[in-house]
């Protein structure tokens, strides 16, 4: 079984490119960013994994994935090997995409990146979902205003500004669950 499932943040915008022949095939190329659970002193943080995306898989990336956008990508372990101009060996390590998903909001990514990116769209304002953008509305977060004072105040944990908890915070017991 060759299976790879990685979810991590995008090291550059895709790169999509189109097959010669008689029907065109869209080839899409980026990297991911992926955090290693561990590491030993000296070592990187994270692994840089290039990813490829063919067809309809390519052109969504191509769209809507931008550098610094969390994804997860799931697919197979590709490993090639060519010749440069040189007449040396390479060998090539990729995975080859059979899904990817976004792995943050829309609105958490933009958060981050407040007018780094021009070429990504900002959201429609809200309540404009009638344009045919393809927007529809999202749930607005419940109130704690009326409610009792053990609920208005959560336990502080060091998390991500979009919901995710970092792999280092250990779990104790059960009530240290997430769900």
């Amino acid at each position: 079984m060759n299976k790879v499932i990685l979810m991590g943040r995008l090291t550059r915008d895709p790169e999509v490119r189109y097959s010669q022949g008689a029907q065109p095939t869209a080839v899409c190329r980026y990297s991911l960013a992926v955090n290693r659970s561990y590491r030993r002193e000296g070592e990187p943080e994270a692994d840089f994994i290039n990813i490829v995306a063919f067809g309809g898989r390519g052109e969504f990336a191509g769209k809507y994935f931008r550098k610094g956008m969390m994804v997860a990508v799931v697919g197979e372990l590709r490993i090639s090997s060519y010749d440069d101009k040189d007449g040396n060996r390479r060998w090539s390590t990729d995975v080859v995409v059979t899904e990817q998903h976004f792995a943050e909001s829309r609105a958490s990514f933009e958060g981050r990146n407040q007018g780094q990116n021009p070429d990504f769209a900002p959201a429609p304002p809200a309540g404009d979902y009638g344009n045919g953008g393809g927007y529809a509305p999202q749930p607005q977060a419940p109130s704690y205003n009326n409610a009792p004072p053990a609920y208005k105040q959560a336990p502080q944990r060091r998390s991500d500004q979009d919901g995710f908890m970092p792999i280092e915070d250990e779990i104790e017991g059960d009530e240290d669950l997430p769900f």
